[in-house]
C-alpha cells in the first residue's frame, strides 16, 4: 500500500434514521460492501446516546435497527466508508471507535458486548489501519464536530485502555470464554457451593483489560433471560482509588453497568454484613494481591483475610492476582496462603496470563528489568536493531526508548520532551521520601530537582492531571496504570553491593509507614520487607509502553548503572 497516497477519501455520509432515508439506500457501498456506521440522537435533555457498527450489508442492517425499539429511537446515521476496507479491518476499527467514544465522554454508548468477537487478530496492513484510516476517520468525525477529543488524547485516558470493547489477543479472549462458560456452570450447581477462578499474570500481562471485558459481557448476558445471571447481582471489587474512579467513570457511558456496581472489598463484605447484599451471583477481585490478610481496624475490617470473606459471601468469585505486587505487609500473600484457599474451596480453576503487552520493549530489555527486580545488574541490554518497514519508516514507529541518569533533572527534562510529543509520561519514584496523611505538601528532592509528590486528591486518575507533570508519582497513584514514557527514581533504600554485584536494600530508609504494619506472625520479616520493597520496584519499571528512564539517588548505584550504560556506547559505535 502507498502509505503517500492520499487520493482514497474516506466516505462519510449523514441520514436521517428513518424508514423513507433507508428506502433510498442503494450505493455499491452501502449495499455490498464493509461499512461502518453510527447511530446517535442528540437530546439536550439528558445524555445522547450513540450506537457503533459495521456491516457487509448496510440498507439490510439499517432495515433491522429500524424494527429493534431501542435503536429505532436514534435520529441520525453516519456511514462511513473507505474501498480498502474489508472485514477484518472494519471489525478492528469498530472496536476503536466504540472504546474511543466512551472515552470521549459525549454519548452513552449504547452496544452490548459478545463473548466471542472480539479477538485482536492481525491481518494484512493492520497498522495501516489502526494508525492512519482510524485516526482519519476519527478527525472527520471531530471535524464535523459529532465527537470532541483527538485520538491522542482519548488513546491516553485510562477509560480507553480499560474499554472493556478493547481487542483481545487470543490469550486474552481463551481466558475470557474459559471464565464467562466457568460463570455459567457454577451458576447452574445447586449445592450451594463456593466457586473460584484464579488468574495470575505479571504487570503488564493485561489481567484489568480482560477483567474489564469479562465483566461488561457478564451484565450484557444477565439482560437475557434465558442465563441464569443477575444484572444486579454482580459486582467488580478493585482495593485502588485510582483504578475505582477508572471503572466508574467507564460506568457512566455503558448500559448495564452501574457506579454501584464496582466496589472496594471492605464496602462489599461490609454491605453483605448489613443485609444490604445478599449472597453475590458473580464477583471479580481486580488486583486481588493488595486485599488484606490480616485484621485491620483502620480499614474497617474485623476479620482474618479479605479473600476468603468475599468468597463466603459469592456464588463465584473471579480473582485476578500478582505476586510481585504485593505492596504491604498486612496485604501479605504466599503460595502457602493461596494453597489454603484453594484447599479451603475445591471448586476451582485456574488460568496464567504470561504474554506481556505493556512495554514495547525488546526481550532483552524486558529480561534486564526482571533481573534487576531480582537484586542482578547484568550488563547493559544489547538489543539488535530491527530493519524498519515502509510505515515504520513513514510514521515514526520508534524503538523503546532505554536508558539511565545521572542527574535527576536531566531525566525531567527528557519526560518533560517526551509528554510534550507523546503527552503521557511522568516522573515516579519508590517510596523513600517522607509522605503524611495531612493534605500539606511533601517534596521529592534529588540535587538540583525538587518536586511535590504522592498527590492524590485528584477527580481523575493522577497521571491523566497535566499538573501532575510537575509532580512525582508513587505506588499508589500509578499501579495498574499505562504511561507512554516513566522516568523512575530509585531512591536512598535502593543500594548496590559491589561484592556481589546486586542489589541492596536498606529497610529502615523505606517511608512508607503503612507497608511494614500491622502483621505478626511472618517468618524472615526482614526478608519479607525487602521484598515488598522489590515488588514496589517492579511496579514502577513496568509503567512504561515506549520507554524507561532511571535515576538511582544511591551514589555507588548510581555510578554502578552509569558506567554499564557508558560499556553500551564502545559497542553501539
Amino acid at each position: 500500500m502507498n502509505y503517500e497516497d492520499d487520493s482514497i477519501k474516506i466516505q462519510l455520509k449523514e441520514y436521517d434514521f428513518c424508514e423513507k432515508e433507508v428506502e433510498k439506500l442503494k450505493d455499491p457501498f452501502e449495499t455490498n460492501y464493509p461499512i461502518l456506521y453510527i447511530l446517535y440522537n442528540t437530546d439536550k435533555k439528558k445524555m445522547p446516546e450513540a450506537y457503533v457498527g459495521q456491516s457487509r450489508r448496510f440498507d439490510k442492517r439499517m432495515s433491522e435497527h429500524l424494527k429493534n425499539d431501542k435503536k429505532a429511537m436514534m435520529k441520525k446515521i453516519i456511514m462511513i466508508g473507505h474501498e480498502t476496507l474489508n472485514v477484518s479491518a472494519a471489525l478492528n476499527i469498530e472496536t476503536n471507535l466504540i472504546s474511543c467514544f466512551i472515552a470521549d465522554e459525549k454519548y452513552k454508548v449504547e452496544n452490548r458486548s459478545q463473548i466471542k468477537g472480539s479477538e485482536s487478530h492481525n491481518y494484512y496492513d493492520k497498522k495501516y489501519y489502526d494508525e492512519i484510516l482510524f485516526p482519519r476517520i476519527w478527525t472527520q468525525l471531530k471535524e464535523e464536530k459529532i465527537v470532541k477529543h483527538s485520538v491522542d488524547y482519548l488513546r491516553n485516558k485510562d477509560t480507553f485502555k480499560l474499554s472493556p470493547f478493547r481487542g483481545l489477543s487470543p490469550e486474552q479472549q481463551d481466558l475470557k470464554e474459559k471464565v464467562i462458560d466457568f460463570c455459567k456452570r457454577s451458576l447452574n450447581d445447586n449445592e450451594n457451593e463456593h466457586h473460584v477462578f484464579f488468574i495470575a499474570g505479571e504487570a503488564g500481562t493485561g489481567k484489568s483489560v480482560v477483567l474489564s471485558s469479562i465483566f461488561k459481557t457478564v451484565q450484557d448476558l444477565a439482560e437475557k433471560k434465558e442465563t441464569n445471571f443477575n444484572l444486579d447481582n454482580n459486582y467488580l471489587l478493585v482495593n485502588h482509588n485510582e483504578m475505582l474512579k477508572t471503572y466508574k467513570k467507564i460506568a457512566e457511558s455503558l448500559p448495564n453497568l452501574k457506579k454501584k456496581n464496582f466496589m472496594k472489598p471492605t464496602s462489599f463484605i461490609n454491605e453483605c454484613d448489613k443485609g444490604k447484599i445478599n449472597l453475590a451471583d458473580i464477583v471479580l477481585v481486580d488486583e486481588s494481591h493488595l486485599l488484606l490478610s490480616t485484621k485491620d481496624k483502620y480499614n474497617s475490617f474485623e476479620y482474618e483475610n479479605q479473600l476468603e470473606e468475599i468468597i463466603k459471601r459469592s456464588k463465584v468469585t473471579i480473582v485476578v492476582f500478582d505476586e510481585k505486587q504485593v505492596l504491604k505487609l498486612k496485604s501479605h500473600w504466599n503460595v502457602d496462603s493461596l494453597v489454603e484457599i484453594k484447599n479451603e474451596f475445591p471448586i476451582h480453576e485456574e488460568y496464567h496470563l504470561t504474554t506481556q503487552f505493556r512495554m514495547k520493549a525488546d526481550p532483552e530489555i524486558v529480561h534486564w528489568v526482571d533481573s534487576f527486580v531480582d537484586r542482578k545488574i547484568l550488563p547493559f541490554p544489547k538489543v539488535t536493531k530491527r530493519e524498519k518497514s515502509e510505515f515504520d519508516k513513514r510514521f515514526g514507529d520508534e524503538d523503546f526508548d532505554f536508558c539511565f541518569f545521572s542527574s535527576a533533572e536531566d531525566m525531567r527534562m527528557k519526560i518533560k520532551e517526551k509528554n510534550q510529543k507523546y503527552g503521557l509520561s511522568r516522573i515516579v519514584s519508590t517510596f523513600d521520601y517522607t509522605h503524611k496523611k495531612d493534605g500539606g505538601d511533601y517534596l521529592v528532592e534529588e540535587g538540583d530537582f525538587s518536586a511535590p509528590w504522592n498527590r492524590t486528591d485528584y477527580k481523575k486518575s493522577w497521571a491523566e492531571e497535566e499538573e501532575t507533570i510537575n509532580e512525582v508519582g508513587s505506588i499508589y497513584t500509578i499501579q495498574g496504570f499505562d504511561l507512554n514514557y516513566v522516568g523512575v527514581i530509585l531512591g536512598p533504600s535502593i543500594g548496590y553491593d559491589a561484592d556481589k554485584n546486586e542489589l541492596k536494600i536498606d529497610i529502615e530508609k523505606y517511608k512508607d509507614s503503612e507497608a511494614f504494619k500491622g502483621r505478626e506472625g511472618i517468618e524472615n520479616i526482614d526478608k519479607v520487607k525487602e521484598q515488598i520493597i522489590l515488588n514496589s520496584i517492579n511496579v514502577l519499571l513496568k509503567r512504561g509502553i515506549n520507554g524507561l528512564y532511571i535515576y538511582a539517588s544511591n551514589d555507588e548505584l548510581r555510578e554502578k548503572l552509569m558506567s554499564i550504560q557508558k560499556e553500551k556506547s564502545k559497542w553501539t559505535n
